[in-house]
């Protein structure tokens, strides 16, 4: 997975810097100091025997239901999957399946 940007990284420990000062001063709320650090907490890796067990154990989908769920190709997904293709979720797709892991299929449904 692409590693931050010096930049990106330096965006993102201000975005959450002044997300703590507000919420030291009551202006934001647990919950949501909760969802910033979430949202800009980089996600893990995911080798393909991780993907396979999302999609199989939480999701419960074939390859085609779980590419349309995350918006991307059958074959990205097959891709993910297969040790021997080298290609890892990264982005978006690494957050949502971060996301599903965490919460279940569910968050990806609402």
């Amino acid at each position: 997975m692409p590693k931050r940007t010096s930049e990106e990284a330096r965006m993102l420990q201000e975005l959450l810097d002044t997300a703590a000062d507000m919420s030291s001063y009551g202006v934001m709320s647990k919950t949501d100091m909760a969802r910033i650090r979430a949202l800009c907490e980089v996600p893990p890796a995911y080798t393909p025997e991780r993907v396979v067990a999302i999609r199989t154990t939480i999701v419960k989908a074939s390859q085609a239901v779980f590419a349309t769920m995350l918006n991307v190709s059958v074959s990205t997904v097959q891709k993910w999957e297969s040790p021997a293709a080298n290609k890892h979720p990264s982005g978006t797709s690494a957050k949502l399946l971060q996301m599903v892991e965490a919460k279940g299929v569910e968050a990806l449904l609402v």
